[in-house]
This record gives structure tokens, C-alpha cells and sequence, in this order.
């Protein structure tokens, strides 16, 4: 399998569970629970355990578009720089796929303060991102993330 594949596959399922245990952490010290397995379980009627195994084929997805879309054209050398950036898009387009989601599923009532659900959901994406880019490498030019396809 192609290195920057494998790498991608580990950086989203780091990623993934990274985000995970720092959403759980922050719920210990007063922030609202946030579970993004448990949203999807409960969104869509599913397994808890089919609902951990799409979230993290989703952070899979997102880290094989880090590899070959997000890296090889934004020219940040930092890779927690660039990992932040690319988890603040992720965050925004998360936010704009759970308001679809919600045309399509009942979505349960959201507990707590919103803006620390916002500021929860953004540090836990921009954590996510800086796993992603520091697993799968940040310094590759275009010419290289072209011959790695």
C-alpha cells in the first residue's frame, strides 16, 4: 500500500481518538459532554459501536484529504500550524454536515452552553487536525504529494 495511504490511515484514526479522549477529558473539568461516536449513535439510531467505527472512517476520510487536497497546496511550514488550520475547516465543515444531517435525522437536544459546545467542538477538531499533520507529515512539496497519487 502507497506510504502516504498508510500514513493518512493512521493519522485519521489517531486523530479520531485523540479528539475523542480530549472531547471526554474536557467534559471532566466542566465543560458540556461531547461525543461525537454518542451524536452519531443517537442521531441516526445506530450501535455505539457502529457509531465509533463511522467516526473513524470519517477522520480516515478527512486525513486522506489532508494528504492529497489540504497539504500539498497550503504552503504553511509548521506542521501544528497547518494541522490547526486544517481543524478549523474541518470543524466548519462538520458544523455545515450535522445542519444537513439534522434535515434528514432527529437529532437529540444539546446540553450545556452552546458557546462552550462551539469552543469544545473547535479545540477538539483543531487537535484533531495537529494529530493528522504531525502522523502524515507536513512538508511535502506538490511534485512529491503528485508522485505519491
Amino acid at each position: 500500500m502507497n506510504s502516504l495511504i498508510s500514513k493518512s490511515i493512521m493519522g485519521g484514526i489517531i486523530g479520531s481518538v485523540i479528539m475523542s479522549i480530549e472531547l471526554f477529558a474536557a467534559s471532566k473539568i466542566g465543560m458540556p459532554k461531547m461525543s461525537p461516536p454518542d451524536m452519531l449513535a443517537d442521531m441516526m439510531t445506530i450501535p455505539l459501536s457502529v457509531a465509533w467505527g463511522l467516526h473513524i472512517l470519517i477522520g480516515i476520510t478527512f486525513a486522506l484529504a489532508y494528504s492529497f487536497i489540504f497539504a500539498p497546496k497550503v504552503k504553511i511550514s509548521n506542521t501544528y500550524l497547518k494541522g490547526a488550520i486544517f481543524g478549523f475547516a474541518v470543524f466548519v465543515f462538520a458544523q455545515i454536515a450535522i445542519a444537513l444531517l439534522e434535515m434528514i435525522f432527529p437529532t437529540p437536544q444539546m446540553e450545556g452552553s452552546m458557546t462552550q459546545l462551539m469552543i469544545g467542538s473547535i479545540i477538539g477538531h483543531v487537535v484533531f487536525g495537529m494529530a493528522v499533520s504531525k502522523t502524515v507529515g507536513h512538508a511535502f512539496s506538490t511534485e512529491k504529494a503528485i508522485e505519491y497519487s
